[in-house]
């Protein structure tokens, strides 16, 4: 991988990886239909691909610093107490429920979803399968709303983050598992399950968001040391990770607004589109 294409994927890695549109499956197709000569097989890829969302990690804690405070002062509390009293530490012990079954699945399936990243076809699909998602659960969120209410009742409809239910969260949590595999967004998938919990868009987007950062983490611990090992230009992939960062925090303030009354359809129809081209000219 020349330094220009580190450079390229960081950037491309960066500003889809808030956006529901799976940055891993543009990583994996992409320098495909570009025809690029490096391996997507190498072992530093995915490790590369993980320092880079390192990036995105580091973007979403600077921009929901005071929410972060807040959540990690009432983990805290709510562990030491042994009970839940305010909104910030149900919100931390949702966030909780959350990771651990993603987190869980990711670990053990770590080497089998691996193989895929060296498979743009396989990608291209699972772009396909990923617009599917969104507009299906745009659909179906559409379909749930009350037509037949005021506005002030339709608002009053929504809950926040720290009103849906520990279910919810696990199952939306658990969901995150699926963006191991390369085409399917890991933030749309988790926006759609808060969307079917009950959260207004752009709430849903905030609390995916907050969702990300524990699990990004802990995929770092085990994927980045491994660059370490194999001798690869570390100097250029940290550069390229702050390329990442700056492009992520860039795209969450946008999608922040945009989620004020935007939807998912356009998402969903893009991926849906750019993964039928793709798997066309992969033949």
């Amino acid at each position: 991988m020349t330094d220009w294409q580190a450079f390229f994927i960081a950037l491309l890695q960066g500003a889809t990886e808030l956006f529901p549109v799976s940055s891993l499956g543009h990583a994996v197709v992409v320098p495909a239909l570009l025809h690029w000569a490096f391996r997507q097989a190498d072992p530093s890829f995915v490790p590369f691909l993980t320092l880079l969302h390192l990036g995105t990690a580091t973007a979403l804690v600077i921009l929901y610093r005071r929410d972060w405070l807040g959540i990690v002062k009432g983990f805290l509390r709510g562990a030491v107490r042994g009970r839940i009293e305010a909104e910030n530490e149900r919100l931390a012990m949702l966030l909780l429920a959350g990771t651990i079954p993603g987190g869980l699945i990711g670990f053990l399936l770590e080497r089998p979803l691996k193989a895929l990243f060296a498979t743009p076809r396989v990608a291209a699909l699972f772009l396909i399968l990923n617009g599917a998602i969104l507009l299906s659960a745009e659909a179906l969120r559409r379909r749930s709303e009350r037509r037949d209410l005021s506005r002030e009742e339709q608002e009053q409809q929504f809950k926040s983050a720290q009103q849906i239910t520990f279910k919810a969260a696990f199952v939306t949590g658990g969901a995150q598992a699926l963006a191991l595999l390369p085409g399917i967004s890991r933030s749309g998938v988790t926006i759609c399950g808060g969307l079917l919990a009950g959260l207004r868009h752009q709430e849903a987007a905030r609390f995916s968001f907050l969702l990300a950062t524990p699990i990004i983490a802990a995929a770092g611990l085990l994927e980045v040391p491994q660059l370490f090992s194999q001798r690869a230009p570390l100097a250029l992939y940290a550069a390229a990770a702050v390329v990442a960062g700056l492009a992520a925090y860039i795209s969450a303030r946008f999608l922040i607004r945009y989620f004020r009354a935007g939807r998912l359809d356009p998402y969903g129809w893009y991926c849906a589109a750019f993964g039928l081209v793709a798997l066309i000219l992969l033949r």
